[in-house]
């Protein structure tokens, strides 16, 4: 019962959490809109059917049944079909945009005398700020809760403590899990090191990272060397010789390395000990590479998501296990979310750190997406004012005349599809989510 009641939780929090970013995001298109003068309609948070709104001043603030998305309708986003004609309202939502023709209600919302409260005759670069700041918001919550992670939390790292002293030493490429006669015994064992000793000196040399002992280690096969270990708050000397045998090559990324489907191995000292990891909290400073290289693993996901969408198909009707760097829905995530609160192995500090670190993931991957130039999203219509802005430059060269603003209205129809294709898959990954999830543990 209890953890159900937990595994509801996290769903909450991973829905609450989607909601304030979907509502600061809209307000990121909101405050510029509002200063610069353009007449704001509606903001809502969610799609369909209306639960609750209140009109304060000329906007109408409220919230939706779906809360998949959100809106802001500002007046003139499309310009006049002709020159001289009458704007159109529109919104920043993705599947409102559908249901709006771009010359149809040509001046609805837009009260007399008020006509130039209208997005499209804005400057161009005060309609890339609105624009823009959506995405910006989800940026700068990616940077807070990714923040909170590494300077609250911390993230693990190796330690210089021993987790683990391996009773005997196997062949590198043995999948036994137990130990046999014939298995010589391991030299950390022999000698007496535990788990939980954290590492002071070996042989006179200090210790600051896991890294330095291991150098010290695979180098000294065969000789003695003097550990100074810390066990219960009191230092202790102890004597272990590295044993010369053959070990995994590894690559960066931590994997081991096989040629042609056999493992490398080289010939190294080896004690048989396994480091402990340790949250360690980072500096501020850390924060932006952090980010920078969540937003690479992201961006890539989106650059090759026809590959991805394929890949998924095949685990999902294929009945193999799914990619966890994979594509994600809004239900695979509460299931994660879920899974997270309600792992009673996991400290109630990563438990948080993992729901947070969720929270700054979804919010970069709502960053990068809405950067993509295409119709309806948000960079869609940066493109557009672009383009309106790199034409002018050019009549302005050339002594022509003012071609006027870039009817993007004229690319609903692309817009339909493009929007029709996003349902589609949206739909899909939530089938996926349900029928071959992503589980962590």
């Amino acid at each position: 019962m209890e953890s159900a009641l937990l595994y509801a939780l996290g769903v909450v929090i991973i829905i609450v959490g989607l909601i304030i970013s979907i509502g600061l995001h809209e307000v990121g298109h909101l405050v510029p809109a509002k200063l610069f003068g353009v007449r704001v309609g509606q903001y809502m948070i969610g799609f369909g059917k209306t639960l609750f709104s209140r009109k304060v001043g000329e906007t109408e603030y409220g919230f939706k049944m779906i809360p998949l998305g959100g809106y802001i309708s500002m007046a003139g986003m499309f310009p006049p079909a002709r020159v001289g004609g009458k704007p159109r309202t529109a919104s920043t939502g993705y599947f409102d945009t559908l249901v709006q023709d771009a010359r149809d209600a040509a001046h609805e919302g837009i009260p007399a005398g008020q006509e130039d409260r209208v997005f499209y005759k804005l400057a161009v670069p005060k309609r890339i700020v609105i624009m823009l700041g959506g995405p910006f918001m989800n940026l700068v919550l990616a940077f807070v809760f990714f923040g909170i992670v590494l300077c609250g939390f911390g993230i693990p790292q190796t330690s210089t403590t021993i987790g683990t002293v391996y009773e005997c030493v196997v062949p590198a490429d043995s999948t036994q899990t137990e130990c046999t006669a014939d298995d010589p015994l391991a030299p950390a064992a022999e000698a007496g090191l535990l788990p939980g000793d954290r590492l002071i000196s070996i042989d006179g040399q200090p210790i600051g990272s896991y890294a330095d002992s291991s150098a010290i280690i695979t180098d000294s096969a065969g000789t003695e060397l003097e550990f100074v270990v810390e066990r219960d708050g009191r230092q202790t000397t102890l004597g272990v010789t590295p044993m010369l045998t053959d070990r995994p090559v590894f690559d960066a990324d931590g994997e081991a390395i096989y040629d042609d489907g056999v493992l490398r191995t080289q010939k190294v000292g080896f004690i048989g000990i396994g480091y402990a990891t340790q949250n360690v909290q980072q500096p501020v400073t850390a924060v932006p590479g952090y980010v920078l290289d969540s937003a690479q693993r992201i961006g890539y996901s989106i650059i090759t998501l026809p590959a991805r969408v394929f890949d998924l198909g095949v685990s999902t009707f294929g009945g193999t296990e799914r990619d966890p760097e994979g594509i994600i829905g809004v239900v695979g995530i509460g299931r994660l979310a879920g899974e997270i609160t309600s792992l009673d192995s996991l400290p109630v500090a990563d438990r948080a750190s993992n729901l947070i670190g969720l929270l700054g993931g979804l919010n970069l991957a709502l960053f990068l997406f809405n950067l993509v130039p295409l119709l309806p999203l948000d960079g869609g219509h940066v493109a557009g004012a672009l383009w309106e802005a790199i034409r002018r430059g050019f009549a302005k060269l050339f002594k022509r005349p003012d071609p006027g603003p870039v009817d993007v209205a004229k690319l609903i129809p692309l817009t339909m599809v493009i929007s029709g294709v996003l349902a589609l898959l949206t739909v899909f990954v939530i089938f996926a989510d349900i029928v071959n999830p992503i589980s962590l543990f």
